[in-house]
């Protein structure tokens, strides 16, 4: 019985990404807007709502009880500046809080007074992932 911890993150996030795309109503501007305040552009990759909901998820389930301002500064990058040092520059709220919002409508994350933790709903979606993944590599192995 395989956990969030024993499964590389990147396959699960992109894992739960292709689930999520059903369940998780992508807002409109989000084709529009930088990630946040040290980016030049868009992100190009069409689904990019989608992974960072899922690594939002991941997040809670790993580092639980999480606000905005903690993954601001997680998906947050360095700005270059031509003349002066680089400065490390937080990533979009809107975009995290409206992911929280999603996902707490799908029951997989809950708000506290300490920030937002996972459901017991949303522990058994990344679990059951979890255990795809790690099936998948044992029987390949064999």
């Amino acid at each position: 019985m395989a956990n969030v911890y024993d499964v590389d993150a990147s396959e699960l996030v992109k894992m739960a990404a292709e689930k999520l795309k059903s369940k998780v109503k992508k807002p409109d501007y989000v084709n529009y807007v930088k990630s946040g305040a040290a980016k030049e552009r868009v992100p190009e990759d069409p689904d990019f709502w989608y992974i960072r909901t899922a690594s939002i998820l991941r997040q809670v389930y790993v580092n639980g009880p999480v606000g905005v301002s903690r993954l601001r500064t997680r998906y947050g990058s360095r700005k270059d500046h031509v003349i002066h040092k680089h400065h490390h520059m937080p990533a979009s709220g809107s975009i995290i809080s409206d992911a929280f919002k999603e996902l707490e409508g799908l029951d997989y994350v809950k708000k506290t007074g300490k920030g937002r933790v996972i459901t017991p709903k949303g522990k058994s979606f990344l679990d059951k992932l979890s255990n795809e993944i790690s099936g998948y590599k044992s029987q390949s192995a064999n």
